[in-house]
Parts: C-alpha cells; sequence; structure tokens
C-alpha cells in the first residue's frame, strides 16, 4: 500500500505538470467534448474522422497538437484516479482483516479525485470558466497534499531525541501553509484568466500601473460563453498579476522568517534539512517567477513554476507533520 501510495504522489505532480501544459498551449478546450475527444477516446487521425469531428464541432475544428495535450493529460489524470481507487479499496480490505491502517484519508481522498474528474469535466463544457479551472487547480494540488499526508502516515519515522522547542513554532507552519496555499489561488486565477503577461516589466508594472487597478472587477466573473483568453479587461488582467506579485512577496518574506526561526530553534538535523530544503525551494520559485515576467513566459519556466509550488507545499506539509507528531 505504501508504495502503491507513492507511485500516486509521483504520478499526481505529473498531472499537475500535464495540466499546466495544457493550459499554457491553450489546448484547455482542445477537445471540446468530455471524457473523449471529439466523440471518440483518440484524437481523430484520418481524414475521415476528422472531417466527421469538424462536422459535430463547426466552432472548434480539430487542431491535433492541442487535442493530444488535452487527451494525455486526461489519459494520466484517469490512471491516477484508478491508482487512488486501488489505495481506498485496499485499505479497506487491510481494516477489515484487522489491521491497523488508515482508512478516513484514502477514503477522502477517493472523494477529492471523483470532484476533481467532476471538474475536469466543468472546465470544458463550462467553456474554462476561471473559477471552474482555478478550482481544478487547487483541486490538483490538494489530491498531491492528501495523498503525500497519508504516505507520512505509512511511514514509522521519529524525531531523534524529541524536540520540544520546534513545537512552538508549529502553529506557524500551518499559518504558512495557508499563505502558500492563497498564493497558488491567486497564481491559479491570474493564469486561468490569461493575466500572466499583463505587466512585463519588473519590479513594477507597466505605466501608471496603480491607478489602473480595479480590485473589485479583477475577482468578479462576468457572464460570457467563452473564458478562452480571458474576457476581463486589460485594467482587471493588470491588478490579477499585480495582486499575484504582491502575494509571492508576503509569502516570500513569511516563509524565509519561518526558515530561519525553525533553523535556529530546532535541535533535530531533519527539522534543519527541511528548513533549508524550503528554502532552497522558495528560492527557486521566486526565480522562476522572475523568470516568466522577464522572458515572456517561457513555456519551460511557467510549467515549472507550477511543479516547483507542488514541491514547495510537501515540504511545508512535511515540516508541520513532522511539529505535530507525537514523540
Amino acid at each position: 500500500m505504501k508504495k502503491l501510495v507513492l507511485a500516486s504522489i509521483f504520478l499526481a505532480l505529473v498531472v499537475i505538470v500535464l495540466g499546466a501544459y495544457t493550459r499554457l498551449t491553450d489546448a484547455g478546450l482542445g477537445c471540446p467534448d468530455w471524457p473523449g475527444c471529439y466523440g471518440t477516446l483518440l484524437v481523430p487521425q484520418t481524414e475521415e474522422l476528422v472531417e466527421r469531428a469538424n462536422q459535430a464541432f463547426p466552432e472548434r475544428p480539430v487542431e491535433a497538437e492541442k487535442a493530444w495535450n488535452e487527451m494525455i493529460h486526461r489519459y494520466f489524470a484517469a490512471g491516477l484516479g484508478f491508482l487512488i481507487l486501488v489505495i481506498f479499496l485496499s485499505a479497506l480490505v487491510k481494516r477489515l482483516r484487522g489491521k491497523n491502517v488508515p482508512i478516513k484519508l484514502p477514503f477522502v481522498i477517493f472523494c477529492l479525485v471523483c470532484f476533481q474528474g467532476a471538474l475536469g469535466m466543468w472546465t470544458v463544457t463550462l467553456n474554462l470558466l476561471p473559477v471552474v479551472v482555478m478550482g481544478h487547480l487547487l483541486g490538483g494540488f490538494t489530491v498531491l497534499s492528501c495523498l503525500f499526508l497519508l504516505y507520512l502516515r505509512l511511514t514509522p519515522y521519529r524525531i531523534p531525541g524529541g524536540d520540544s522547542q520546534i513545537r512552538k513554532l508549529a502553529k506557524f507552519s500551518l499559518i504558512g501553509i495557508l499563505i502558500l496555499v492563497w498564493q497558488i489561488a491567486l497564481g491559479g486565477w491570474t493564469s486561468a484568466n490569461y493575466a500572466s503577461v499583463s505587466c512585463v516589466e519588473l519590479p513594477i508594472c507597466q505605466g501608471d500601473w496603480f491607478s489602473q487597478m480595479d480590485i473589485s472587477g479583477a475577482f468578479s466573473v462576468p457572464e460570457a460563453e467563452n473564458y478562452e483568453f480571458g474576457v476581463h479587461s486589460p485594467e482587471e488582467k493588470v491588478t490579477m498579476h499585480v495582486m499575484h506579485r504582491i502575494g509571492a512577496i508576503i509569502t516570500f518574506l513569511y516563509l524565509c522568517w519561518f526558515a530561519i526561526a525553525v533553523y535556529k530553534k530546532s535541535s533535530s538535523g531533519l527539522m534543519k534539512r527541511l528548513a533549508v530544503t524550503m528554502t532552497l525551494v522558495l528560492g527557486l520559485q521566486i526565480i522562476l517567477g522572475v523568470s516568466n515576467v522577464v522572458y515572456s513566459l517561457p513555456l519551460v519556466v511557467a510549467t515549472m513554476h507550477n511543479a516547483v509550488a507542488a514541491c514547495l507545499l510537501l515540504v511545508m506539509i512535511m515540516m508541520s507533520y513532522t511539529m505535530y507528531r507525537k514523540y
């Protein structure tokens, strides 16, 4: 079961990266239907199938590259869902046989991945509605986090010699997770509304950006038939981008303070290593974020920005779990 959970964690990371890649290549509607693609399980390839697909969906003719990006993401997501089902059934069987294994958390993860599948469907059927797209992103991070938490619960480890001083910082680790999740949500909202390149200068936005900000409009959802490429005004997109930058500064400062505090107060080599790891991952994430602006959202850099955010969240979860673990 532990090996299955570990495999699911890696697969969840792959799904998150593929989801980001799909979004960044504008392939979210590469297949206009769900769960298939133009009515089939594979992307139409022959001239006959392509012609039939174009007739069925005249508003969205077949673009094979985008369609494959979307379907590969769906295939991997389906594989993750199957693995999670196996984990839940395995935990259920072991519990019925009297073994002491977690059962509530696998059930929660199974429910989450089912809801995540529904969000994936709504992403297509509601034509990239930003709230759904952002929810789909957060759902992926939530599934990954819960799988990692399950892995930690299945791993019997203790802090060598105990570390009572570090427990005083435990509540700050939870605050750090909340701040990080909020920043991920801001990034998801910025990306879902195609506002990632609305500011192309550092450290400020271009022109008189402060007077252009429209916070209420930036976090509203205008009515539209299709949300592809965004429906907000340029001023609202600038606001989204600026709020994500402000969130990045707050997250960076808080997590740096937290890492320094943990390193100074901890008598455990494990916690010190986690603090250093978190700082390095955080630094990499900032570099990737700056590079997105300087180089106008390169595909590889923007995709890695999502992956590193997931890794940073996992490090924070491990730090918090270790602090609260009884010893």
